[in-house]
Protein backbone atom coordinates (compact mmCIF):
# COMPACT_ATOMS: atom_id res chain seq x y z
CA UNK A 1 0.00 0.00 0.00
CA UNK A 2 1.21 3.82 -0.96
CA UNK A 3 2.02 6.01 1.87
CA UNK A 4 -1.07 8.23 2.35
CA UNK A 5 -1.54 11.48 4.63
CA UNK A 6 -4.42 11.05 7.58
CA UNK A 7 -7.53 13.44 8.13
CA UNK A 8 -9.82 13.21 10.49
CA UNK A 9 -11.99 16.34 10.65
CA UNK A 10 -14.65 16.98 13.15
CA UNK A 11 -17.27 19.05 11.16
CA UNK A 12 -19.00 18.96 7.32
CA UNK A 13 -17.34 22.09 6.29
CA UNK A 14 -13.70 21.04 7.20
CA UNK A 15 -14.10 17.51 5.36
CA UNK A 16 -15.36 19.50 2.41
CA UNK A 17 -12.67 22.10 2.56
CA UNK A 18 -9.87 19.16 3.21
CA UNK A 19 -11.59 17.19 -0.23
CA UNK A 20 -11.44 20.77 -2.19
CA UNK A 21 -8.04 21.56 -1.41
CA UNK A 22 -6.64 17.86 -2.07
CA UNK A 23 -7.73 16.75 -5.35
CA UNK A 24 -5.86 13.37 -4.82
CA UNK A 25 -7.94 12.35 -1.80
CA UNK A 26 -10.72 10.22 -0.83
CA UNK A 27 -13.28 10.26 1.75
CA UNK A 28 -13.24 7.60 4.65
CA UNK A 29 -16.51 6.48 5.67
CA UNK A 30 -17.07 2.63 6.38
CA UNK A 31 -13.88 1.67 4.00
CA UNK A 32 -15.51 -1.60 3.05
CA UNK A 33 -14.54 -0.80 -0.36
CA UNK A 34 -11.82 1.67 -0.54
CA UNK A 35 -9.12 0.07 1.85
CA UNK A 36 -9.60 -3.49 0.08
CA UNK A 37 -8.88 -1.73 -3.29
CA UNK A 38 -5.74 0.17 -1.78
CA UNK A 39 -4.64 -2.91 -0.49
CA UNK A 40 -4.44 -4.63 -3.52
CA UNK A 41 -2.74 -0.97 -5.50
CA UNK A 42 -6.20 -0.31 -7.59
CA UNK A 43 -6.58 2.62 -5.66
CA UNK A 44 -3.49 5.33 -4.34
CA UNK A 45 -5.17 8.28 -2.86
CA UNK A 46 -2.78 10.99 -1.51
CA UNK A 47 -4.71 11.62 1.27
CA UNK A 48 -7.88 9.35 3.51
CA UNK A 49 -10.09 12.17 4.79
CA UNK A 50 -11.88 10.48 7.89
CA UNK A 51 -15.42 11.01 8.55
CA UNK A 52 -15.74 9.12 11.44
CA UNK A 53 -15.01 12.12 13.38
CA UNK A 54 -17.91 14.28 12.10
CA UNK A 55 -20.79 13.17 15.00
CA UNK A 56 -23.55 15.20 12.86
CA UNK A 57 -23.71 12.64 9.79
CA UNK A 58 -24.53 9.78 12.09
CA UNK A 59 -28.15 9.05 13.96
CA UNK A 60 -32.06 7.92 12.36
CA UNK A 61 -34.87 10.29 12.60
CA UNK A 62 -38.36 9.50 12.22
CA UNK A 63 -40.74 13.09 11.25
CA UNK A 64 -43.86 11.94 10.70
CA UNK A 65 -43.98 9.92 7.54
CA UNK A 66 -39.86 11.33 7.05
CA UNK A 67 -37.45 9.17 7.68
CA UNK A 68 -34.04 10.42 8.06
CA UNK A 69 -31.02 8.30 8.14
CA UNK A 70 -27.57 9.96 8.48
CA UNK A 71 -24.34 9.52 5.91
CA UNK A 72 -22.34 7.85 8.67
CA UNK A 73 -24.89 5.48 10.51
CA UNK A 74 -23.81 1.54 10.03
CA UNK A 75 -26.17 -0.80 8.56
CA UNK A 76 -25.96 -2.54 11.92
CA UNK A 77 -27.42 0.08 13.47
CA UNK A 78 -30.55 0.21 10.54
CA UNK A 79 -31.11 -3.28 11.19
CA UNK A 80 -31.40 -3.09 14.76
CA UNK A 81 -33.29 0.32 14.88
CA UNK A 82 -37.02 -0.06 16.35
CA UNK A 83 -37.79 3.42 14.50
CA UNK A 84 -36.71 2.25 10.98
CA UNK A 85 -38.42 -1.31 11.75
CA UNK A 86 -41.47 0.36 12.43
CA UNK A 87 -41.25 2.65 9.69
CA UNK A 88 -40.27 0.90 7.19
CA UNK A 89 -39.82 -2.54 7.88
CA UNK A 90 -38.75 -3.59 4.42
CA UNK A 91 -35.50 -1.03 4.70
CA UNK A 92 -34.33 -2.76 8.39
CA UNK A 93 -34.54 -5.93 6.80
CA UNK A 94 -32.49 -5.23 3.88
CA UNK A 95 -29.69 -3.24 6.10
CA UNK A 96 -29.67 -6.57 8.30
CA UNK A 97 -28.94 -8.96 5.20
CA UNK A 98 -25.82 -6.48 4.05
CA UNK A 99 -22.12 -8.69 4.87
CA UNK A 100 -21.57 -10.04 7.20
CA UNK A 101 -21.41 -8.63 10.92
CA UNK A 102 -17.90 -6.91 10.48
CA UNK A 103 -19.24 -5.20 7.14
CA UNK A 104 -22.66 -4.25 8.85
CA UNK A 105 -20.95 -2.30 11.54
CA UNK A 106 -18.53 -0.62 9.88
CA UNK A 107 -20.51 0.07 6.15
CA UNK A 108 -22.26 3.06 6.13
CA UNK A 109 -25.21 4.04 3.51
CA UNK A 110 -23.17 6.99 3.01
CA UNK A 111 -20.22 5.15 1.81
CA UNK A 112 -22.13 2.69 -0.21
CA UNK A 113 -24.60 5.38 -2.18
CA UNK A 114 -21.44 7.16 -2.76
CA UNK A 115 -19.39 4.58 -3.97
CA UNK A 116 -22.37 3.03 -6.37
CA UNK A 117 -21.28 -0.93 -6.30
CA UNK A 118 -23.80 -2.35 -9.23
CA UNK A 119 -24.58 -5.17 -6.47
CA UNK A 120 -24.56 -3.16 -3.60
CA UNK A 121 -28.09 -2.99 -1.39
CA UNK A 122 -28.92 -0.01 -0.48
CA UNK A 123 -28.99 1.41 -3.61
CA UNK A 124 -32.59 -0.80 -4.89
CA UNK A 125 -34.19 0.86 -1.25
CA UNK A 126 -33.50 4.40 -2.29
CA UNK A 127 -34.19 4.54 -5.75
CA UNK A 128 -37.65 2.08 -4.47
CA UNK A 129 -38.58 4.00 -1.97
CA UNK A 130 -38.29 7.03 -4.20
CA UNK A 131 -36.16 8.67 -1.55
CA UNK A 132 -33.58 11.89 -1.22
CA UNK A 133 -29.94 12.22 -1.22
CA UNK A 134 -28.72 15.05 0.93
CA UNK A 135 -25.15 16.29 0.07
CA UNK A 136 -23.43 19.28 2.36
CA UNK A 137 -25.08 21.99 -0.37
CA UNK A 138 -27.57 20.73 -2.17
CA UNK A 139 -30.55 18.19 -2.33
CA UNK A 140 -31.00 15.28 -5.25
CA UNK A 141 -33.81 12.95 -5.85
CA UNK A 142 -32.74 9.35 -5.96
CA UNK A 143 -33.87 9.24 -10.01
CA UNK A 144 -31.14 11.21 -10.66
CA UNK A 145 -28.88 10.11 -8.32
CA UNK A 146 -27.27 6.73 -9.86
CA UNK A 147 -25.97 7.31 -13.15
CA UNK A 148 -23.88 4.38 -14.02
CA UNK A 149 -21.47 1.81 -13.04
CA UNK A 150 -19.53 3.46 -9.85
CA UNK A 151 -21.00 6.96 -10.85
CA UNK A 152 -23.32 9.44 -9.24
CA UNK A 153 -24.45 12.49 -9.45
CA UNK A 154 -22.11 13.70 -6.85
CA UNK A 155 -18.95 16.19 -7.69
CA UNK A 156 -16.09 15.74 -6.78
CA UNK A 157 -16.23 17.53 -3.75
CA UNK A 158 -19.69 17.02 -2.78
CA UNK A 159 -20.41 14.99 0.61
CA UNK A 160 -23.14 13.17 1.47
CA UNK A 161 -24.65 14.12 5.03
CA UNK A 162 -27.83 11.62 4.97
CA UNK A 163 -30.29 10.35 3.29
CA UNK A 164 -34.57 10.92 3.45
CA UNK A 165 -36.82 8.14 3.00
CA UNK A 166 -40.49 9.08 2.79
CA UNK A 167 -42.75 6.18 4.63
CA UNK A 168 -44.20 3.90 1.76
CA UNK A 169 -47.58 2.13 2.16
CA UNK A 170 -45.83 -1.08 2.43
CA UNK A 171 -42.77 -2.60 0.63
CA UNK A 172 -40.60 -5.44 0.53
CA UNK A 173 -36.83 -6.35 -0.73
CA UNK A 174 -35.72 -9.76 -2.07
CA UNK A 175 -32.56 -10.64 -3.60
CA UNK A 176 -30.36 -13.78 -4.40
CA UNK A 177 -26.97 -13.27 -2.86
CA UNK A 178 -23.60 -14.66 -3.57
CA UNK A 179 -22.92 -17.31 -0.93
CA UNK A 180 -19.38 -15.82 -0.59
CA UNK A 181 -19.87 -11.68 -0.52
CA UNK A 182 -23.71 -11.81 0.19
CA UNK A 183 -23.82 -9.43 -2.21
CA UNK A 184 -26.83 -9.16 -4.72
CA UNK A 185 -26.57 -11.31 -8.15
CA UNK A 186 -30.05 -9.59 -8.13
CA UNK A 187 -32.05 -8.34 -6.07
CA UNK A 188 -35.42 -6.61 -5.96
CA UNK A 189 -36.94 -3.78 -3.85
CA UNK A 190 -40.72 -3.38 -3.88
CA UNK A 191 -42.49 -0.02 -2.42
CA UNK A 192 -46.21 1.00 -2.70
CA UNK A 193 -46.40 4.28 -1.79
CA UNK A 194 -48.82 7.55 -2.07
CA UNK A 195 -47.74 8.48 -5.46
CA UNK A 196 -47.68 5.00 -6.98
CA UNK A 197 -45.22 1.55 -7.07
CA UNK A 198 -41.84 1.35 -7.26
CA UNK A 199 -39.67 -1.13 -8.77
CA UNK A 200 -35.59 -1.04 -8.32
CA UNK A 201 -33.27 -3.72 -9.48
CA UNK A 202 -29.95 -4.29 -8.36
CA UNK A 203 -26.88 -6.34 -9.10
CA UNK A 204 -28.36 -7.08 -12.46
CA UNK A 205 -26.83 -4.43 -14.54
CA UNK A 206 -24.05 -1.72 -14.50
CA UNK A 207 -26.34 0.36 -11.92
CA UNK A 208 -29.22 0.52 -10.09
CA UNK A 209 -32.15 0.60 -12.32
CA UNK A 210 -36.41 0.81 -11.86
CA UNK A 211 -38.54 -1.35 -13.84
CA UNK A 212 -41.88 -0.10 -15.28
CA UNK A 213 -43.73 -2.84 -16.83
CA UNK A 214 -43.29 -4.41 -13.16
CA UNK A 215 -44.33 -1.22 -11.55
CA UNK A 216 -47.70 -0.85 -14.05
CA UNK A 217 -48.39 -4.34 -12.90
CA UNK A 218 -48.59 -3.96 -9.22
CA UNK A 219 -50.53 -0.64 -9.77
CA UNK A 220 -52.98 -2.93 -10.78
CA UNK A 221 -52.91 -5.48 -8.84
CA UNK A 222 -50.65 -5.35 -5.80
CA UNK A 223 -49.69 -9.64 -5.51
CA UNK A 224 -47.11 -11.22 -6.84
CA UNK A 225 -49.18 -13.32 -9.61
CA UNK A 226 -48.90 -9.62 -11.23
CA UNK A 227 -45.43 -10.27 -12.23
CA UNK A 228 -45.06 -13.46 -12.41
CA UNK A 229 -44.97 -13.26 -16.44
CA UNK A 230 -43.10 -10.53 -16.99
CA UNK A 231 -39.53 -10.30 -17.28
CA UNK A 232 -36.82 -7.56 -18.39
CA UNK A 233 -34.72 -7.64 -21.31
CA UNK A 234 -31.63 -9.48 -21.09
CA UNK A 235 -29.43 -7.76 -23.30
CA UNK A 236 -28.02 -5.19 -21.14
CA UNK A 237 -27.71 -7.08 -17.90
CA UNK A 238 -24.81 -8.55 -16.35
CA UNK A 239 -22.87 -11.34 -17.12
CA UNK A 240 -20.16 -12.77 -15.70
CA UNK A 241 -18.70 -16.07 -13.32
CA UNK A 242 -21.45 -15.68 -10.90
CA UNK A 243 -24.43 -15.31 -13.45
CA UNK A 244 -25.07 -15.17 -17.22
CA UNK A 245 -27.55 -12.40 -17.83
CA UNK A 246 -30.16 -14.67 -19.02
CA UNK A 247 -30.28 -15.93 -15.54
CA UNK A 248 -29.81 -12.87 -14.28
CA UNK A 249 -33.26 -11.60 -15.89
CA UNK A 250 -34.56 -15.01 -14.55
CA UNK A 251 -33.89 -13.78 -10.74
CA UNK A 252 -35.20 -9.94 -11.18
CA UNK A 253 -39.14 -11.75 -12.07
CA UNK A 254 -38.61 -14.22 -8.93
CA UNK A 255 -36.81 -12.33 -6.59
CA UNK A 256 -39.90 -9.19 -7.57
CA UNK A 257 -42.27 -12.11 -6.72
CA UNK A 258 -40.70 -12.36 -3.30
CA UNK A 259 -40.52 -8.97 -2.67
CA UNK A 260 -44.36 -8.43 -3.00
CA UNK A 261 -45.11 -11.59 -1.07
CA UNK A 262 -42.47 -10.03 1.66
CA UNK A 263 -44.75 -6.82 1.05
CA UNK A 264 -47.53 -8.50 2.03
CA UNK A 265 -46.43 -9.79 5.34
Amino acid sequence: MKAFDYLKPDAVPAAVGALAANPDAKLLAGGMTLLPTMKQRLAEPAALIDLAGIAGLKGITLDGDTLTIGAMTPHAEVAASATVAAAIPALAALAGGIGDPAVRNRGTIGGSLANCDPSADYPAAVLGLGATVITDRREIAADDFFLGLFETALEADELITAVRFPRPLRAGYAKFKSPASRYALVGVFVAETVAGVRVAVTGAAASVFRAPAFEAALAADFTPGAVAGLSVDAADLNADIHAEASYRAHLVTVMAKRAVAAALE
